[in-house]
């Protein structure tokens, strides 16, 4: 009864009162409500102040010209992602404009890393899922069709891009079971959002099944397989990380060195823990900490110190000059874990030992795969639940569930450089086998934007 309640209020208030809209009458409300919470601490403060300056839709008119396509990406993960389709869809249609959209601070900066000199990419922030905003980038950037990566699904913002007859396709599709049971929850209300997408690329069957189920047409979902496979870069090393080896005091070939990648809240201390042990059996081992988010660096800089390890900061060059075999280095500079993933004997990538919530399970362990690294992972790994299936069917990554068996694992590996040698070379096969999702994800989207134009 209840669900039929809502499912009648949001058709009356969106279809049939058109100067009504539902959502942005529960967004102010919710805004409004909580401010007593947000307001009073700085962090909440700063970024609801900060979305609200920067999320508005003020951006600058797109001129009326080559057909454009707007993609979505939150974060950096998804940012990355978008490189290689970008780059497909440019081979096969040269005349095509990029509106790259992002959440995140850390990925706007990285989509200006990525396409800061690219004259047929505009990158802008996603609006805030209220109407005026909505509708000012749409406006103003005049899109053809939207891309929205993995599972970035407001829907206000889905709802007006149907009013304009602006096609949606869900690229890199993924729903995790916790964000499976919370839509099927709601599924009268939510299935009208899912029954708007033209198009569902999922990555596997699974995720398919979960859309369908949703309120997706089982003609408009097709598995595509995951794009961040065609991110990874498959080679043996990576351009600059003599120099940053040389820089922090690291060096390959002397030392055994165990890199431990986008690490989250609670890892850190256990990496540092079983650093100490290892240094019992394997003296010359060597260890690299590259927390995931910036704002954390200056907290991990302390851990490390706080165990009385010397410390050696690739941001502070007036730390890299300190000899010890027990010197521990931070990577708290951006755009570098690849080349510390390079300079590695063995990898530990992290938000996957502690469970940090659903929308941090796992970080991106196909980057080091695909260099041929020995990968070790935590349990929890749901955000690459495709990509770990692959790993795991071949045995090509090894997957540990506390800080004893991480001990283990690794001592198994440092012991055995031909153990180390044999599980990268499989990593780095599967990489190669899975590769060509962004082929197929670029003739759908393609095909979508010219059925678009020839009905318009």
């Amino acid at each position: 009864m209840r669900c039929n309640w809502l499912s009648s209020l949001h058709n009356c208030l969106i279809h049939r009162l058109p100067d009504v809209n539902l959502y942005d009458i529960a967004y102010s409300l919710g805004l409004g409500i909580s401010a007593p919470f947000w307001f009073l601490r700085a962090k909440s403060r700063a970024k609801v102040l900060g979305a609200l300056r920067t999320r508005l839709g003020d951006i600058a008119e797109r001129a009326i010209g080559a057909p454009a396509i707007m993609i979505h990406a939150v974060s950096v993960g998804e940012i990355n992602a978008t490189k290689a389709l970008i780059d497909q869809l440019r081979k096969e249609k040269p005349t095509l404009a990029f509106i790259v959209s992002t959440t995140t601070q850390t990925g706007y900066e990285r989509g200006a890393t990525l396409y800061g000199n690219s004259a047929d990419v505009t990158l802008i922030r996603y609006p805030l899922d209220f109407s005026h905003a909505i509708n000012r980038v749409l406006t103003r950037s005049k899109p053809g069709l939207v891309v929205l990566m993995e599972l970035e699904l407001w829907p206000n913002f889905i709802l007006q891009c149907e009013k304009r007859q602006i096609p949606l396709v869900l690229a890199n599709g993924r729903i995790t079971e916790p964000s499976y049971r919370s839509y099927h929850r709601f599924k009268r209300v939510t299935s009208s959002m899912f029954r708007r997408l033209a198009v569902v690329c999922a990555q596997d069957q699974t995720y398919a099944e979960r859309f369908i189920d949703l309120g997706v047409p089982r003609d408009r979902v097709t598995v595509a397989g995951t794009m961040k496979f065609d991110t990874a870069v498959v080679a043996d090393r990576v351009e600059g990380d003599d120099a940053l080896a040389r820089d922090v005091g690291l060096r390959r070939g002397d030392d055994l060195i165990w890199i431990c990648g986008s690490t989250g809240p609670g890892e850190e201390q256990v990496v540092l823990d079983v650093y100490g042990e290892l240094k019992k059996q394997f003296p010359t081992l060597r260890l690299a900490i590259i927390p995931r988010h910036p704002p954390r660096f200056d907290d991990v800089a302390e851990m490390i110190r706080h165990c009385g390890l010397p410390l050696v900061r690739r941001s502070a060059p007036e730390t890299w000059n300190i000899v010890s075999s027990d010197a521990v280095v931070l990577g708290d500079t951006m755009g570098e874990l690849r080349k510390f993933y390079s300079l590695a004997g063995v990898v530990f990538v992290g938000r996957s030992l502690v469970d940090l919530g659903h929308r941090q399970h796992g970080s991106d362990m196909i980057e080091p795969a695909a260099l041929a690294k020995p990968v070790i992972v935590g349990p929890y790994t749901t955000n690459f639940a495709d990509a770990m299936l692959k790993f795991k069917t071949a045995e090509a990554m090894l997957e540990v569930t506390t800080a004893d068996a991480l001990l283990q694992a690794l001592r198994s590996l440092l012991a055995d450089e031909k153990e180390r040698l044999a599980l990268g070379t499989k990593a780095q096969r599967v990489v190669r086998e899975q590769q060509g999702s962004t082929l197929r994800h670029a003739a759908i989207i393609l095909n979508v934007l010219a059925n678009s134009s020839r009905d318009q």
